[in-house]
């Protein structure tokens, strides 16, 4: 499961590509997180008319054929192994796959990050639902697969992390052989220069309400 996330990084310390592709109003509304939660706003990077492009997207994701988005369920996580079965995931799947940012996750009590401080890509999907009156949901969900050997001791099921390097190969929208490279990516990351401590003691408690100027960016 990934139910909680940080990223701390300041704005030009945000991994590339996407720090050159955001658009200049979230750029200038841009601010680090403690704690980024589900039904939040979340930044993330992706693909569309093949242009890269930086997004903000409400995290938990709303399928487009959704007919009512308040009563539609909304799923925060998609389980890598049956992502291109489900109905609510099988088209962002094939064609709308994203990267979000992370420095740390959050499980049991503990911030799972690298040693070196660096940030991540956690793999997504994200989705646009369209309203009868031209009213536009942006969303996504994260993947998540078996754990390795760091995470197992905290919960059964941890984040897809994508390598640096491989952007452009998880964005682009793909079907059959295109799909079948990018399985080992789900198959789980090697815990080596990774480690699981105590969250930072500046951290908002998990039932407090992180503000945040990102939450006031708007389209």
């Amino acid at each position: 499961m990934c139910g909680r996330y940080c990223l701390n990084a300041p704005l030009e310390q945000l991994p590339q590509p996407l720090a050159a592709v955001l658009p200049d109003g979230l750029a200038q509304h841009y601010a680090p997180r403690q704690l980024i939660r589900p039904a939040e706003p979340v930044l993330a990077l992706r693909q569309e008319h093949g242009r890269l492009q930086g997004a903000l997207l409400l995290w938990g994701l709303l399928p487009d054929w959704a007919k009512d988005p308040l009563a539609a369920p909304r799923p925060f996580n998609a389980r890598a192994e049956t992502v291109a079965e489900k109905a609510s995931f099988r088209g962002a799947w094939r064609h709308r796959r994203c990267l979000l940012p992370a420095d740390g996750f959050l499980e049991k009590g503990r911030r799972i990050a690298r040693r070196d401080g660096a940030t991540f890509w956690l793999a997504g999907l994200w989705e646009r639902w369209i309203g009868p009156d031209g009213s536009e949901v942006e969303s996504c969900c994260v993947l998540t697969t078996a754990p390795n050997a760091l995470v197992a001791p905290l919960h059964d099921r941890m984040p897809v992390v994508v390598p640096a390097g491989l952007e452009q190969a998880w964005l682009e929208p793909n079907d059959g052989p295109g799909l079948r490279a990018l399985e080992p990516l789900l198959q789980g990351w090697d815990p080596a220069g990774w480690w699981a401590t105590p969250p930072s003691p500046a951290a908002p408690a998990d039932g407090s309400r992180q503000l945040s100027l990102l939450e006031g960016w708007a389209h």
